[in-house]
């Protein structure tokens, strides 16, 4: 029994020193692991996958569609964080964007920004303004640190032991939960699943983000209710861990007026 309250008072005092603010949302989030180191893992996946994917030409339509809106939401979150005096958070990203051939309908970004869009979503957004709001939703994911969290959460569960800026990349452990944390290897591994408030927090700073870069924040009502649409026995990646699709709705109508009051046409 002493054992057993040993191990949970060690837990808690883990979690407890472990737990730090996000500068941005203001939320207390479990980082056990660095923002350095995962944006390492994370460029050795991003270098892996480039290699072994089909990525659509700057010169093709599409391709650079992605770039341009890509840079667009760039420049506008460095220009929120910067606002924020938060410039440091940010420390690290070099942005990348690139379309990669594949019927699935996904998108994703990486710690230390780089961003992959599937051919496959494209149908579905339709025009440029809804891929704003895709872009702005999963960049979000990265910047407020949801995947290291999600991480964090799961070295806890299994009781691995992390201190500071080990290797993680050394220990077969923290490389399976990494490969699980984030999506190019999801089809390697099951997901690890974002909370439901890491996709309000997605969807939140999401529409700031894409109404700061001068795309309308409207367009993510429609977007949504297409993506909806597409659910079933089994819906696309990019629906697989959010929100019901009227709670999602609802809390974007909710969230609209604040997104617009950045939204300047043109920016």
């Amino acid at each position: 029994m002493n054992k057993v309250i040993l191990i949970i008072s060690l837990v808690g005092l883990t979690t407890m020193l472990s737990c730090h603010r996000n500068p941005i949302t203001g939320r207390k989030q479990l980082t056990l692991v660095s923002e350095k180191e995962v944006q390492s893992m994370a460029l050795t996946q991003y270098k892996q996958f480039i290699t072994t994917n089909k990525v659509v030409p700057v010169n093709d339509n599409d391709g650079e569609m992605v770039k341009r809106v890509g840079a667009r939401i760039a420049d506008a979150i460095g220009r929120y964080y910067k606002a924020q005096g938060l410039t440091a958070a940010l420390e690290g990203y070099n942005w990348e964007f690139n379309l990669v051939q594949s019927k699935e309908v996904n998108a994703w970004c990486m710690p230390g920004g780089k961003v992959v869009v599937y051919t496959g979503l494209l149908p579905i957004t339709q025009n440029e303004t809804a891929l704003a709001i895709v872009l702005g939703h999963e960049i979000t994911h990265a910047v407020a640190g949801h995947g290291r969290e999600r991480m964090s959460q799961q070295l806890l569960a299994q009781g691995i032991q992390v201190a500071g800026d080990v290797a993680l990349g050394s220990n077969p452990g923290t490389v399976d939960i990494f490969n699980a944390a984030y999506a190019p290897t999801a089809q390697l591994a099951v997901l690890l699943p974002y909370s439901r408030k890491h996709e309000y927090e997605a969807d939140h700073y999401g529409l700031i983000f894409a109404a700061m870069a001068g795309y309308d924040p409207r367009e993510a009502i429609p977007f949504w209710q297409r993506m909806a649409a597409m659910g079933g026995e089994k819906p696309p990646v990019l629906l697989s861990d959010h929100p019901a699709d009227a709670d999602r709705i609802k809390k974007l109508q909710e969230l609209m007026p604040e997104a617009l009051t950045y939204y300047k046409p043109g920016n």
